[in-house]
């Protein structure tokens, strides 16, 4: 699945154009490495989020094209 798309699946991130236009800003990294949004996500990798205050460090667990609002937050484990 696409960056953009599961950051827009997972509710990391609200809107999908959103999370496009961020990983155009070199603010979305995975494993260390700056992620363009057409990045394909895999299990196991780590996702950072650079936008605002704090960054959003998670760890993929699941990757699924569709999920309910109460099983959004079941796709990823937060870091930090």
């Amino acid at each position: 699945m696409r960056l953009d798309k599961y950051l827009k699946v997972s509710r990391l991130i609200k809107r999908r154009t959103v999370a496009n236009e961020a990983c155009d800003a070199e603010k979305i990294s995975v494993n260390g490495k700056i992620a363009r949004a057409s990045y394909d996500v895999k299990v196991d990798d780590v996702i950072e989020i650079n936008m605002g205050q704090k960054a959003l460090k998670v760890k993929v667990t699941k990757v699924t094209e569709y999920v309910t609002k109460e099983t959004a937050s079941d796709l990823y484990q937060v870091i930090s």
